[in-house]
């Protein structure tokens, strides 16, 4: 697999748009190794910096919002390779029949009996990205012992992160959205499915050196998916130039170039502190994201204002700028960002 930092310009554009990624997308996404921007090299990944991943997924993004957002939140499920026991980790990467994709929920839905060293695992989740593609499926499980929840000292559940191989999952094709449609983002349902303990683990608890891996998990997720904001919001700039006038674009323009500015001095400081070996506190965090937030919010107005100016067309059915809108604003209600 390519190890290049710049992407293959020969991705068959015309296979994108449609209702779910074909061979061709998938076999280029293979090429490319982007299901394992985050992975390291011993794994056979990209292991790129924070700054490089961020401005390949912001380029995904603007080339079309489904890819972006699935490589996004695929290869950040990929990511937990850094949480994985080591010969989780060298069972799943180092001997894969096919090019390894994680995908699931970060929403805590299902429960885990513990049973000595597995765990007995019901339950349904929601929005499991990129469903259709994933070769394991990752799940968030409150922890129980004789049918009953444990819970930490302050009340909240404990839970655990498991890794499920697909073919132990079903499937439930429930994604029927305006936008995103090609990301394949379905609930997905366990039945009394016994799993070891080490196929699960801890968020922020993490196994391995690299740098990336020392970033609260809070700041890795809000500018992976910022960066998804920005660059449909750039595609979207860039088509409506051709129909409206650069002044009815300046506040759209004003935005983007602001988020651009503040997303790379954030990765930037991250990166820093990872390589310092220093740590992020929690003012620092909410700092990132309020400011992440308040960007997004910020674009989706400056999207609201310019549409209109944009005539019949986009509103049309396979118009570009119409799925540029339905992909952001299908995008807009991920609960990392509404909940704010």
């Amino acid at each position: 697999m390519k190890q290049n930092q710049t992407l293959d310009y020969s991705i068959p554009k015309e296979e994108l748009g449609l209702p779910r990624f074909n061979k061709k997308i998938l076999n280029w996404i293979a090429s490319e190794n982007l299901w394992n921007i985050w992975v390291p090299k011993q794994y056979g990944g990209l292991e790129l910096s924070f700054s490089q991943g961020l401005q390949k997924l912001k380029f995904l993004a603007k080339l079309d919002g489904s890819l972006g957002w699935c490589v996004t939140l695929c290869s950040g499920a990929n990511y937990f390779i850094g949480n994985l026991p080591k010969k989780t980790a060298d069972d799943i990467f180092l001997t894969p029949k096919q090019p390894v994709c994680f995908g699931g929920s970060g929403g805590l839905f299902g429960t885990a009996e513990k049973q000595g060293d597995f765990y007995n695992i019901s339950g349904t989740w929601r929005y499991g990205t990129g469903a259709p593609y994933l070769t394991h499926f990752t799940l968030n499980a409150k922890i129980t012992e004789q049918g009953k929840e444990l819970t930490n000292n302050d009340g909240t559940p404990v839970f655990r992160s498991f890794i499920i191989p697909a073919d132990r999952v079903n499937i439930i094709e429930d994604w029927n959205t305006m936008g995103l449609k090609a990301t394949g983002t379905c609930s997905f349902k366990v039945d009394n499915l016994l799993v070891a303990k080490e196929n699960s683990f801890i968020y922020n608890h993490f196994q391995l050196p690299q740098p990336i891996f020392k970033i609260n998990f809070s700041l890795f997720a809000d500018l992976t998916l910022w960066a998804n904001y920005i660059g449909m919001a750039e595609h979207l700039q860039e088509e409506a130039i051709a129909i409206t006038s650069s002044n009815a674009l300046q506040h759209l323009t004003s935005e983007i170039e602001k988020a651009n500015q503040q997303l790379e001095y954030f990765a930037s400081e991250i990166e820093k502190t990872t390589h310092s070996n220093s740590f992020f506190t929690a003012e620092y965090i909410a700092k990132v994201h309020t400011t992440a937030a308040s960007s997004v919010k910020n674009i989706t107005k400056s999207i609201v204002e310019v549409f209109p100016l944009l005539g019949v067309k986009a509103a049309r059915n396979g118009h570009v700028l119409n799925q540029i809108f339905c992909d952001y604003f299908t995008a807009t209600q991920h609960h990392i960002f509404t909940k704010s």
